[in-house]
């Protein structure tokens, strides 16, 4: 969970590591200032909710991310650091020990040298939750305190009383304070492969309510990270929790002797089934000072280590509209680079003009990209939006469909390049060694220009464009002479074609151009939408141009 200045102050140390950390912004003055208090504002969003409803709107890796671009860019113009997160209403209820928050170290190195300046280390999860104290006097609990600053927090008793997995009577009648996280249970719960699921969020909401049934009561755990003034040694206090009946925590906290055995539970806990979300491990020395000397601060000998994030702030360096063979209009966003679980990441396409249009995503406008399934980019949503918005002129979905841009002509270089980079490949012709690349320097070259401009060109027609040159001329004259055998039914997939002519029907152009759309839905599997367009596609008038030229030169099935 994040806590408040000036915990995240020390995360500072480790910023330049963050995934998505970019360059001082460039541009006038006035566009840094405005950027700058867009950022600012953002931030006060984020923590407002947080702090005072208890809704986390981002993830930490990204508010985290942010908080360090704000410093960042705060030092590029050599202005202060920035404030704390303002200080909102924690509750009236005093926690008798503080609860410290955590420093999050930022890598491996850093997590070496912590451990090499400490022995008699123990790991935990990094539960994702939400913290709370518990009171017990002479064994009772009498009060349980949201984290709220740290110092103090709101009322939680009665909620809490309703939890099964927080006993409201100790097994001996101890005065305690324990310190731990509230949780939702999970099944099987892989961290890496679909993140808190919403965990934390859950539980939130859930202790903000007045109300609280049986069955959400049994899903919320505990796990207790900490018994502030229990006994001194790590191993009697993990004992003595268990015999109080926090078993978990003896179970799940683990001594280290090195950076290998973090490592390794830190893998396994974002990797393997858990019943819980995680966002990292806490490393712990045994030895820490009692609980009265505890500050609502990160201390010394307790810091987390968090697992790789899942996802990262991105710039966006401009939009990009590309048109495929069929017309559809996917904007693609051109990302200054951010670095995601290893991978570089300098494009996230947004699938559809809608979700542009909806999202409203200029150059310069901040957004959040994970990966799905760990390999392709996807848009998670809009951090921020630049103060100075760009304006950007969108494609015209009414100039784009299934029968536009069969040749060259202005606006049509995407979806003409889409319809040869599909002619050439296996579900058309399958063209042995002819992908976009070569289509874009024939284009180039003004060798081609329509869909079929290929099948008249020579050796030096071809050595005409850039980097074709004898040898490859000659394989790419083999090349579009060995498809000049293919059947009747692949060349019309070639000509773009829509479904349904692959299968059953006759090879014969003439046959299937006089079909009107009530013959056409009479076949298997085509509806009047699909039998509307194969009677546009037979009677568009340059594909059956196309059709005569390809009649000409032999190819079995068209008009001779």
């Amino acid at each position: 969970m994040r806590f408040p200045w000036p915990c995240w102050l020390v995360l500072l140390v480790g910023a330049l590591s963050l995934p998505a950390l970019a360059e001082c912004p460039g541009g006038s003055s006035e566009r840094v200032a405005a950027e700058l208090n867009a950022l600012e504002r953002r931030l006060a969003t984020w923590d407002e909710a947080y702090y005072r409803r208890g809704e986390s709107l981002v993830s930490d890796d990204i508010y985290d991310q942010a908080r360090a671009r704000l410093a960042l860019w705060r030092r590029c113009q050599g202005l202060a650091p920035p404030d704390p997160p303002a200080a909102y209403p924690a509750g009236s209820l005093a926690h008798p020990v503080p609860q410290t928050g955590l420093a999050k170290l930022a890598d491996r190195p850093a997590v070496a040298r912590w451990l090499s300046r400490r022995d008699d280390v123990w790991v935990q999860p990094k539960i994702d939750g939400v913290a709370v104290t518990l009171v017990y006097e002479r064994g009772d609990l009498v009060r349980a305190i949201s984290r709220g600053d740290g110092v103090s927090g709101q009322d939680w008793t009665q909620r809490v009383r309703r939890l099964p997995a927080v006993p409201q009577r100790l097994p001996e009648p101890h005065d305690a304070v324990l310190q731990g996280e509230l949780y939702w249970h999970l099944s099987d719960h892989r961290q890496a492969e679909v993140g808190d699921a919403g965990a934390r969020g859950r539980v939130s909401g859930l202790m903000a309510r007045e109300t609280l049934d049986e069955d959400e009561a049994d899903r919320i755990g505990l796990f207790v990270w900490d018994w502030p003034d229990g006994p001194v040694s790590m191993a009697r206090r993990l004992a003595g929790l268990a015999r109080l009946g926090f078993v978990d925590t003896r179970e799940r906290s683990l001594p280290v002797a090195g950076m290998a055995e973090v490592a390794r539970y830190r893998e396994a806990l974002f990797h393997e089934p858990q019943p819980f979300a995680t966002d990292g491990v806490v490393l712990r020395q045994a030895s820490r000072p009692l609980g009265a000397a505890w500050r609502a601060e990160p201390p010394a000998w307790a810091v987390a280590w968090k697992h790789p994030a899942r996802e990262a702030l991105a710039e966006v360096r401009g939009v990009v509209f590309q048109v495929g063979r069929t017309g559809q209009i996917t904007p693609v966003l051109q990302l200054y680079p951010v670095t995601l679980e290893g991978r570089t990441i300098r494009r996230v396409s947004l699938g559809s003009l809608a979700r542009w249009q909806a999202h409203d995503i200029r150059p310069g406008d901040h957004v959040v990209i994970a990966l799905a399934g760990l390999t392709i980019p996807q848009l998670q949503g809009v951090a921020w939006q630049a103060e100075q918005r760009q304006s950007l002129v969108a494609p015209d979905p009414v100039d784009y469909h299934s029968l536009s841009c069969l040749r060259l002509a202005p606006g049509c270089e995407g979806q003409f390049l889409a319809r040869l980079a599909w002619l050439s490949g296996p579900e058309a012709l399958g063209l042995s060694g002819v992908g976009p690349g070569t289509w874009r320097a024939l284009i180039r070259a003004g060798a081609v220009s329509d869909l079929l401009d290929w099948m008249r060109l020579d050796a030096s027609d071809l050595k005409a464009a850039h980097g074709i040159g004898p040898v490859r001329a000659a394989e790419l004259l083999a090349a579009f002479s060995a498809v000049r055998n293919r059947p009747f039914p692949r060349w019309l997939q070639a000509l773009g074609a829509p479904p349904g002519v692959e299968t059953a029907l006759p090879s014969n152009w003439a046959e299937l151009a006089a079909r009107s759309a009530d013959e056409w839905v009479r076949e298997p599997g085509i509806g009047p939408e699909r039998a509307a367009a194969l009677v546009d596609f037979f009677t568009h008038y340059e594909v059956e141009a196309l059709a005569v030229r390809l009649g000409e030169w032999g190819i079995d099935g068209f008009p001779r």
